[in-house]
C-alpha cells in the first residue's frame, strides 16, 4: 500500500517481553500528522491488539488525525444478538477502536453493511468488487450468471449481475450447525451457464463447495468464486482442490496460508492507497464504490 501511495513505510519498533506481551513505538515524530496504521484483524487476537495498541501510541504522541485502514474488520459476524446472552462483538470491536483514539475507518466488505452505524467516527467502507468485475470481465465467458451461496448475499450477487448485465441464482441452505449445512436448494436455472459464485469471504469453505457441486449437477459449464476474504480455516484450502470449483478469486486482506492452484489472489493495495491518498487530500472517493 505504501509503494502503491508513493512513499515509504514509517518507522515502528517492537518490543517483546519474555512471557509474549508486546509494545510498538514509532520511531520518529508523527506530532500533527495525519497517519494510517494499516493491518487487518484476522485471528490471532494479537493483531487487533497491535492495531489498538498502535492507534493509542498515534494518539498520544499528538497525531493530528489517526486513520486505521483494516482491510478485513474480524468479529463482523457477530454483529446482532441471534441468542440469548451473547455478545454483539462488532460493535465492541468499533468501540475500542474509537476508545483508543481512531478518527477514521477504511475497511473492505463488511460482513454486515449496518456496522458501520456502530462507529460515532467515520467509516469508509470499500467494496471488492472494484477489483473482481474488471477481473471478471476480463473472462469473457460467455452465458455468465451470478450466484449467491446463501440469501444474504443475494444483494451482492444482484449488484454484480446488474454491472455485468446477466441473470442470478441465488443457493438456498438450512445449517445444522455453525459451518455445517444440513441442505442446499438452489433457486434458478444455471444449465448450460459459467456460473460465478460471489460472497464477502470464505472461511470453511464448506458452503462454496456443496454450491458448487450442486450448480454442477444442475448443468452448468462451469462454476468460479470470488470471495473477498480468505479466511480459510481448517483444512479449507484442501475442500476448494477437491470441489469442482474452477477457481476460487480472493484479495489479500488476510495472507493467504498456503498457496494452491485453484487459489488466485488479487491485491486490494492499489484500491486502497487511492482511498488513502483522496481521504489526505480531502477528495472524493465516491468513484471508487462501483456496488
Amino acid at each position: 500500500m505504501a509503494d502503491a501511495f508513493g512513499t515509504h513505510l514509517g518507522k515502528v519498533n517492537f518490543s517483546r517481553y519474555s512471557d509474549g506481551e508486546f509494545q510498538p513505538a514509532f520511531e520518529e515524530s508523527i506530532r500533527g500528522t495525519r497517519i494510517f496504521i494499516i493491518g487487518s484483524t484476522h485471528p490471532p487476537a494479537e493483531n487487533l491488539m497491535e492495531m489498538l495498541l498502535m492507534i493509542d501510541a498515534a494518539k498520544r504522541a499528538s497525531a493530528r488525525h489517526i486513520t486505521a485502514v483494516i482491510p478485513y474488520f474480524s468479529w463482523a459476524r457477530q454483529d446482532r444478538k441471534d441468542k440469548p446472552r451473547v455478545p454483539i462483538g462488532a460493535k465492541l470491536i468499533a468501540k475500542l477502536l474509537e476508545a483508543a483514539g481512531a478518527t477514521r475507518i477504511i475497511t473492505m466488505d463488511l460482513h454486515a453493511d449496518q456496522i458501520q452505524g456502530f462507529f460515532e467516527k467515520p467509516v469508509d467502507h470499500l467494496y471488492a468488487s472494484a477489483i473482481f468485475l474488471p477481473y471478471v470481465k476480463k473472462l469473457n465467458l460467455n452465458s455468465l450468471t451470478i450466484a449467491s451461496p446463501d440469501m444474504g448475499g443475494s444483494k451482492r450477487a444482484y449488484s454484480y449481475a446488474k454491472y455485468l448485465k446477466c441473470d442470478v441464482v441465488i443457493c438456498y441452505k438450512e445449517r445444522a450447525t455453525a459451518n455445517q449445512i444440513s441442505h442446499m436448494e438452489l433457486i434458478g436455472k444455471v444449465k448450460g451457464k459459467n456460473v460465478i459464485l460471489v460472497d464477502d469471504m470464505v472461511d470453511t469453505a464448506n458452503t462454496l463447495a456443496k454450491a458448487a457441486d450442486l450448480i454442477m449437477n444442475k448443468g452448468a459449464i462451469s462454476v468460479r468464486a470470488v470471495c473477498t476474504h480468505a479466511v480459510l480455516s481448517a483444512n479449507a484450502i484442501e475442500i476448494v482442490g477437491n470441489s469442482q470449483l474452477t477457481e476460487l478469486v480472493v484479495t489479500d486482506s488476510i495472507p493467504l496460508k498456503k498457496k494452491h492452484s485453484k487459489i488466485k489472489v488479487l491485491s486490494c493495495a492499489e484500491l486502497m492507497a487511492e482511498v488513502m491518498h483522496n481521504v489526505h487530500h480531502n477528495q472524493s472517493i465516491s468513484s471508487k464504490f462501483i456496488m
